[in-house]
């Protein structure tokens, strides 16, 4: 059963052509990889189907649900949760309350309720449990803007799956880090997606290959590609329009 399809997806930026007819289907339950070029619309895609973005044309069905343009507020409560390319945690707030905001998104807590936030035992015991299982329980009162970057990024990580999402798209998780924060990240991810759907964006193949079930391939803003790791390794078209850019 596909939890996300895009349907004929098209994007342009003042006429120029990022998407064309870009029909992507992941199925429930998946770790599904988005790879592709500078340039090939990666980011562009997942900016339309998490609604930063309202295509040119085309649909996204979440759950079989259209939700076409929809804001990300609202997709958080369907059931959707996203990191960013760049990391976009609250610099200002502990690794504790940038955590325990994802979580009271998730119970539907309005700002407004914050001054009440210390008498919440339930909510500060998950939140410790969380820190706990990503190994930041150690930097709780820290603020993020002092973590490492590898830290920050699995804070942020953290954050999209606090919510307790169906489905997490993660855009370029690893990004910047070093060899072993890539390799704890890489672990991360696995630990806190089990179960769950997952969409990545990710430029490193090595990341790419140890995690996904299914891999897409976006070149010239269009799908060339799709299918199992082991399809993709061996695609004559992805190895002409990807050779030198990643080994597959």
């Amino acid at each position: 059963m596909n939890i996300l399809e895009t349907k004929a997806i098209c994007h342009d930026f003042s006429g120029l052509q990022v998407l064309m007819d870009v029909n992507l289907e992941v199925q429930e339950g998946e770790r599904h990889a988005i790879i592709g070029p500078n340039g090939a619309g990666k980011t562009t895609l997942f900016n339309v189907i998490t609604g930063t973005y309202q295509p040119s044309e085309g649909q996204v069905f979440f759950k079989s649900k259209e939700i076409t343009g929809l804001p990300s507020h609202k997709l958080v409560r369907l059931g959707m949760g996203r990191s960013f390319q760049v990391t976009s945690t609250f610099t200002w707030l502990t690794a504790f309350q940038n955590i325990r905001m994802g979580i009271l998104s998730r119970r539907g807590i309005r700002f407004n309720f914050f001054r009440f936030l210390d008498k919440m035992d339930d909510v500060t015991r998950e939140t410790d449990a969380v820190l706990k299982r990503i190994n930041l329980d150690g930097e709780r009162d820290i603020p993020a803007n002092m973590l490492s970057y590898g830290k920050s990024r699995s804070l942020e990580i953290s954050m999209a799956l606090a919510t307790d999402p169906d489905l997490v798209m993660l855009d370029e998780p690893t990004s910047g880090m070093s060899v072993d924060e890539t390799h704890n990240a890489v672990a991360l991810i696995r630990r806190l997606t089990e179960g769950k759907t997952m969409v990545i964006i990710e430029h490193d193949m090595d990341v790419v290959f140890s995690l996904a079930d299914r891999i897409t391939v976006l070149h010239l803003g269009g799908i060339l590609a799709s299918g199992t790791p082991d399809e993709i390794r061996d695609n004559q078209a992805v190895k002409d329009a990807y050779l030198g850019e990643m080994e597959v």
